[in-house]
Formats: C-alpha cells, sequence, structure tokens
C-alpha cells in the first residue's frame, strides 16, 4: 500500500467511526444538553491522557460559545483542585474504556459532591458508565493505528461529540456574533469582529446596481457581471427600492415571466433588510445568519444608498478575513 493509500485509509477510519457515533445520537444526547442547560454554574470537563488533551478543547470551545466551563485534571483534582467543584456543576467525564484508574478514582468523590457526572466513553457498560447520570456512547468500530493501540477514530469521535454538544448548545442559548465578540477581546479575530462595517463594505462601482425603470434583462447583466449573487435596484434620490438576487431570477423563470419583457422593478424583492455602515461587522454577520441572506446593502444617515456588503467580506474572499 502506496504512502497515499495509508493516508487515505486513516481518513476512511475515522469517518466510519464518526458515521458510527452520529448514528447513535439520541434520547440521550438530548437529555445531556438539557443538563447542561440548566446548570447554573460551570460544566466540568476531566479526562487524562489523549482524553485529557481533547477534553481541554472542549472546555475552551464551550467558553466561547456561551456556557462557561474548564478542565479538571484528574490527579490534581485529587491533591486539592477538586475544591474547584461545587455540588451545581455538571461533570463531564472522559474516557474511551471507561476504566481509567485515575479517573474513576475521582467519581466517589464527586458523588460525596452531589454534581451531576456525564460519561463520554466507549465502554457502556464500564465502571464509568455505571458511576454515571447519563451516558453518551463513543464507541467507535475500531482505531485508525495499525496496531488498535493509539487512540486515533476514538480521540476523534469525542471530539466531535464535544463540538456537537458546544453547538446545540449555543443554537438553543441563542448565543450570537455579537456575544462571540465579547468573549474573545483579544486576537486578531476579536479585533477584526470589532471593525465597522463601512471599513469593509465595496463602495463605488463595485455595487452591483441599475435602475428600477431598466429592463430586467439589464439587472441580470449586471448580477452577472459583479458576482455578488445580488444587484440592487434603485429610485430617486439614491433609494434603495428593493433587490434583485439569483433565487429571484430562478423563480421568475420557474413561473414562466417573460424576463425580456420586463422592467428589474417587476422582478425585484421589495424593500430589503439594510443597515447603517456604523454598525459592527459582528452584528452584521448576526443579521445576515438570522435573515439566511448573504448580501446586506449598506444606507447612509439619510437612508441613501452607500455601500454594499457580501459574506465573503466578512469570512474570507475579500480582505476583510476572520483569522482564528
Amino acid at each position: 500500500m502506496s504512502i497515499k493509500e495509508e493516508a487515505q485509509k486513516v481518513f476512511l477510519i475515522e469517518e466510519q467511526g464518526l458515521a458510527a457515533v452520529r448514528e447513535r445520537i439520541g434520547a440521550e444526547f438530548e437529555q445531556a444538553v438539557e443538563m447542561l442547560m440548566q446548570c447554573p454554574s460551570r460544566v466540568v470537563i476531566t479526562g487524562i491522557g489523549k482524553s485529557g488533551i481533547i477534553g481541554q478543547k472542549i472546555a475552551a470551545t464551550l467558553n466561547s460559545t456561551g456556557t462557561p466551563s474548564f478542565f479538571l485534571h484528574p490527579v490534581e483534582a485529587m491533591h486539592g483542585d477538586l475544591g474547584m467543584v461545587m455540588p451545581t456543576d455538571v461533570v463531564i467525564a472522559i474516557s474511551y474504556s471507561g476504566a481509567t484508574t485515575e479517573l474513576n478514582g475521582l467519581l466517589t468523590n464527586l458523588h460525596k459532591r452531589g454534581v451531576t457526572i456525564i460519561a463520554m466513553t466507549g465502554g457502556p457498560n464500564s465502571i464509568l458508565a455505571e458511576a454515571a447520570d447519563l451516558v453518551l456512547d463513543i464507541g467507535v468500530p475500531m482505531e485508525a493505528c495499525p496496531l488498535g493501540l493509539a487512540p486515533t477514530a476514538s480521540t476523534t469521535a469525542t471530539l466531535a461529540m464535544g463540538d456537537a454538544l458546544a453547538v446545540v448548545l449555543l443554537q438553543k442559548k441563542e448565543f450570537r456574533a455579537v456575544d462571540f465578540r465579547k468573549n474573545h477581546p483579544g486576537g486578531s479575530l476579536g479585533e477584526r469582529l470589532k471593525v465597522k462595517v463601512r471599513e469593509v463594505m465595496l463602495t463605488g462601482d463595485g455595487i452591483p446596481r441599475v435602475s428600477g425603470e431598466e429592463p430586467a434583462e439589464q439587472a441580470i447583466a449586471v448580477l452577472n457581471e459583479k458576482n455578488l449573487g445580488a444587484v440592487l435596484i434603485m429610485g430617486a434620490g439614491e433609494k434603495i427600492l428593493g433587490i434583485v438576487t439569483d433565487g429571484d431570477v430562478r423563480r421568475s423563470i420557474a413561473l414562466g415571466k417573460e424576463l425580456f419583457r420586463m422592467r428589474a422593478v417587476d422582478i425585484m424583492t421589495p424593500d430589503p433588510v439594510a443597515i447603517d455602515g456604523s454598525m459592527l461587522a459582528a452584528d452584521a454577520l448576526s443579521i445576515m445568519q438570522r435573515h439566511e441572506i448573504t448580501v446586506l446593502p449598506i444606507v447612509s444617515t439619510g437612508g441613501g444608498l452607500a455601500g454594499i456588503l457580501h459574506l465573503h467580506d466578512l469570512l474570507g474572499k475579500g480582505e476583510f478575513r476572520f483569522l482564528v
């Protein structure tokens, strides 16, 4: 087997592991989400070895997406750090085998504190599983390691389960990009989220625009030329009458409309969502997500057209990029 084939085999095995865990997502996952939603204090992640490393990443992801969390090393916990755990905390204990001595030695002490324990394990009948209030099964068919010894597919599955919890919690809490920015005051991502829309919007000839009285064919031509997926339909005084998107054109064709006989105003979506140029980029991104759109017209204080903002200008195609 070639080097390329060996590498592809690793990807295949890990993909199969993820698929197996995905298919088992069910009532237990939903219960875990509710436990974490109802937690009045912090989520404590604990594990050792490779599971501990994955646990640290899960804790970091939860923190940045609105769920207060910290990582607790099982050994350090038994030597004083257990004092960080409160009865109102929820503990996510990670061990693929469920038989990790250092971790299981911690369970009795956690129970004495009255905390809720969620086990993340590939051993549904293990000591860890039996001691937990709820079990999330992360079992995979096999490891990518040919010796079956180094955690590979199992750690990938564990990480994905943690990401799934974080993302579902983010959505249930209605966590927004602006909230994410508050948790990232430093670093390139945090700085870029603070940028105002006027600093990254397209202006002048970069704005796809036609008069409402121009033929629909002209609107489509500008749509194709500017390649932003939308063209603004303008009225008197630089007022935005509407917007024509790729979707509007497809719908018009599907309805059997003879576009060559129509004006731009006849196929537009009127009164599109628009924002002021002083708004933060993070807030603009939240609006795009909420309305499921990729283009935002930018208006001046007087209501006239000032620019246009595309999702690509925020997420990577233009000069403005979110860098982690």
